[in-house]
């Protein structure tokens, strides 16, 4: 069991894309720690459904159906936080995601290979993806950066990818967003550094979610080749598993741990990029 920051008792934390595999656990222990926590996702069931866990463990929380690409809804959903929490110190960018119409059927280009080409892939899939992934992180940040601001210790944690660094094969769109990410997170830490407000990001190595789950599983349940290869790469020889995330944020936003990190992105990949794959 992480033990209790007590530091952290009484904030409130705004996470995008609460209700997913990843950052719905981010809210449950935040809750657990504490928190008062905000999930924001685009449907409200999900949210609600990940708010009532919470509550009858014991935590505080409250789902708002948002679209992190539409400024109004943020404006909403910041609203509705003040009402109900009166601050914000605590803003974690979950929101991303992928789509088929931004990935490629065959790892190399051939002519012969079954599925898209590269060729073949889809302008708006491709520009949806990325501004799922940055703009759905840059919006977020902007409206809710002036409330952090007014905190004591604001901090804000992006989620990036393994495909930040390198970008993996199929997923063009994706792997570009999420380098961006990196690239972002920095900025903003050097822009708001004098202010108090840190900024600094997650790297999660290659966990089983949603989103990936058909290229990572087959029909059956067994690992397809693309799996084979990923664990192959991870010298922990494993997936990860959501709580694998949790120290690394708590890390990040309580400051009597991290009080002089920002613009950090953080890999918590079981040693993916460390091996050189020999």
């Amino acid at each position: 069991m992480i033990p209790i920051h007590e530091n952290l008792k009484d904030r409130v934390a705004v996470i995008t894309g609460g209700s997913g595999v990843l950052c719905s656990q981010m809210a449950r222990e935040l809750a657990r720690q504490g928190v008062k926590v905000a999930i924001l996702n685009r449907t409200a069931v999900k949210g609600e459904k990940v708010a009532s866990e919470i509550a009858m463990a014991g935590g505080t929380a409250i789902a708002i159906e948002t679209d992190v690409l539409n400024r109004e809804s943020l404006e909403h959903a910041k609203e509705t936080i003040l009402q109900q929490f009166g601050r914000i110190d605590i803003l974690i960018n979950g929101a991303g995601g992928n789509h088929s119409d931004a990935i490629t059927g065959p790892e190399k280009y051939d002519d012969n290979t079954e599925g898209k080409s590269f060729f073949e892939l889809d302008e708006n899939g491709f520009s949806n993806v990325f501004s799922l992934n940055f703009t759905g992180t840059f919006l977020p940040s902007q409206v809710f950066g002036k409330e952090l601001l007014k905190a004591d210790a604001p901090a804000i944690v992006n989620i990036s990818s393994m495909s930040s660094y390198a970008p993996l094969t199929k997923i063009p769109a994706y792997s570009a967003a999420k380098a961006s990410i990196n690239n972002f997170t920095m900025w903003m830490a050097v822009h708001f550094a004098e202010t108090g407000l840190r900024v600094n990001s997650i790297a999660p190595g290659f966990f089983l979610t949603t989103q990936n789950k058909d290229l990572l599983v087959d029909g059956e349940g067994n690992y397809t080749a693309r799996s084979k290869k990923i664990i192959e790469a991870t010298p922990m020889k494993k997936f990860g598993e959501p709580n694998d995330l949790l120290g690394a944020l708590l890390f990040l936003v309580d400051e009597s741990y991290s009080s002089f990190v920002t613009g950090t992105t953080l890999a918590v990949d079981g040693g993916f990029m460390a091996y050189s794959g020999v």
